[in-house]
């Protein structure tokens, strides 16, 4: 599949590594654990700032893939397979992982693939997605509702420094925009539930049913071509490889996030660090907590 195809289908193309291992050639910001992959070099200060959702700023989601894959193995094992649960276990993990940064609504469609291959008769993926959001809705209920309740702090269900280093790019006029995977209404719900929407506005975009209409890609083109922006004055951060991948495409520097969801230890999670890597990652960050280097590095004072 050529750019172009890509570009005019709106489709999410898988993982693919396509950098080579530079990990001898890196190097951290004095004190910090920002690790420099290649390093960067604006002519001015980035303009324009595109971030990920799940896993790069919420971590109200934190745990989905436990509900995913049991979703998913119940579904094969009802096709009547003579695989163990153990045998569908590692195939659907597998798959789940491999196609992980993309809109929930490709890992439905492998599984529908998975289904008919199996004798089975398939859903459509939507249905699949339907069903998969009604668990995890069920295993994030607390979460959400701690949040819309007051008993939660909105800090507790955010990657350690998102606010800061949000208030710090608008305090240098970066305009801010929102693009995930999940679903857009509720990418919006959970922002407002974080205290964050303010920081984007109505720059808040995600998944919708007819996904062919909705893509990480088509977001930063619109950002590029409506605001007739130079590529170089785009930074995006992300822990997925498909945000990484575009920002890289359309000419930006890309930010990894390798953020640890379940224990924010400040230590990036070794398989986020080395997918975003292989996709042409320029920086990668565990969080946000050295926010004022990060800054200072990609947005320098003098």
């Amino acid at each position: 599949m050529t750019q172009q195809e890509y570009t005019n289908d709106n489709i999410e193309v898988d993982y693919t590594r396509i950098v080579a291992d530079t990990e001898e050639s890196t190097r951290f910001l004095p004190g910090s654990p920002i690790e420099i992959i290649r390093s960067v070099n604006f002519t001015g200060p980035p303009e324009y700032a595109l971030f990920d959702f799940d896993g790069t700023l919420s971590l109200i989601r934190e745990g989905w893939m436990n509900v995913m894959i049991p979703v998913m193995v119940e579904v094969l094992r009802e096709t009547g397979t003579g695989e163990s649960r153990e045998q569908l276990h590692n195939l659907v993990y597998k798959f789940v992982t491999e196609l992980t940064g993309k809109q929930t609504i490709y890992q439905m469609i492998r599984l529908k693939e998975e289904v008919a291959l199996r004798g089975g008769t398939p859903l459509d993926p939507l249905d699949y997605k339907r069903e998969y959001h009604n668990r995890l809705m069920e295993r994030i209920n607390s979460r959400r509702e701690g949040l819309r309740t007051g008993r939660t702090a909105p800090g507790e269900m955010l990657v350690p420094g998102s606010v800061e280093l949000l208030n710090g790019l608008k305090r240098r006029d970066v305009q801010m925009y929102l693009a995930s995977g999940t679903d857009e209404h509720y990418v919006r719900e959970e922002a407002l539930l974080l205290g964050i929407d303010s920081y984007f506005g109505e720059n808040i975009y995600g998944a919708i049913d007819d996904y062919r209409s909705f893509s990480k890609a088509q977001v930063i083109r619109n950002i590029l071509d409506n605001a007739d922006v130079v590529p170089s004055k785009l930074v995006g951060f992300g822990d997925g490889y498909v945000e990484i991948l575009n920002v890289k495409e359309a000419g930006g520097t890309a930010v990894g996030v390798a953020s640890d969801e379940s224990e924010r230890s400040g230590k990036p999670d070794v398989w986020k660090r080395e997918r975003l890597i292989g996709v042409g990652a320029d920086l990668i960050i565990p969080d946000f907590r050295h926010h004022e280097d990060l800054i200072e590095y990609l947005w320098p004072s003098r």
